[in-house]
C-alpha cells in the first residue's frame, strides 16, 4: 500500500456471534475481516482463553490528516446545523414576537376604536336628550300660549255673546214695544 501514509494500532475483539467489532471507528474490508476470524498461524500468538482475540496492525493506508479533515468537516457540518436551528428558532422566535404585537397593536387600535364609537355614541345620546328636553320646553310653552289664546276668545267670545244678547233682547222688548 502507500508508503507516505501514518501508522496506527487498531484493538478488534470479538463478540457473542464471533463478528468482529472495530474500536475506535476504523473501517475495515470484509476480507479483512475474514481473514481476522481465521485461527492464527503456527508462528503467531496463540488467542487469549477470555475468547478476546488481539490483534495488532499497522495500518499503513489510514492518514491521520485526513481522518482529522474529516472529523472537523463533520464537526463544522454539525456546528453548521445547530447554528441553522437555533437561528431558525431564534427567527421563529422573532416572527412569534413580532405576530403578537402586531396582533396586540390592532387589538390595541380595536380597543380605541370602539371606546371612540362608544364615546360618539354617549355624546350623540346627550345632545338628543338636550334636543328633546328643549322640544318639549318649546311644547309646552307652545301649549300655554295657546290656552292663553283659548281662554281669551273665550272670553271675547263670552263677551260678543252677553252684548250679542243684550243687543237682542234690547232690540226684542223695543219691537214688543213698538208692535203691542
Amino acid at each position: 500500500m502507500g508508503g507516505g501514509g501514518s501508522t496506527r494500532r487498531v484493538t478488534f475483539e470479538a463478540d457473542e456471534n464471533e463478528n468482529i467489532t472495530v474500536v475506535k471507528g476504523v473501517r475495515l474490508s470484509d476480507s479483512l475481516i475474514d481473514r481476522m476470524k481465521e485461527p492464527s498461524s503456527p508462528g503467531g500468538r496463540s488467542p487469549r482463553s477470555s475468547g478476546a482475540v488481539n490483534c495488532v496492525f499497522l495500518l499503513i493506508a489510514v492518514n491521520n490528516e485526513e481522518l482529522k479533515k474529516r472529523i472537523a468537516e463533520e464537526l463544522a457540518l454539525e456546528r453548521a446545523r445547530r447554528d441553522s436551528e437555533a437561528q431558525k428558532r431564534r427567527l421563529f422566535g422573532k416572527l412569534l414576537e413580532r405576530e403578537r404585537i402586531s396582533s396586540n397593536e390592532h387589538l390595541t387600535r380595536a380597543i380605541l376604536r370602539e371606546r371612540a364609537a362608544t364615546e360618539e355614541e354617549r355624546q350623540k345620546a346627550q345632545r338628543f336628550a338636550k334636543q328633546l328636553e328643549e322640544k318639549d320646553r318649546e311644547l309646552k310653552k307652545h301649549d300655554a300660549y295657546y290656552k292663553e289664546q283659548l281662554a281669551r276668545l273665550e272670553e271675547r267670545s263670552a263677551q260678543f255673546y252677553k252684548v250679542t244678547t243684550e243687543q237682542y233682547q234690547k232690540a226684542a222688548d223695543e219691537v214688543s214695544s213698538r208692535f203691542k
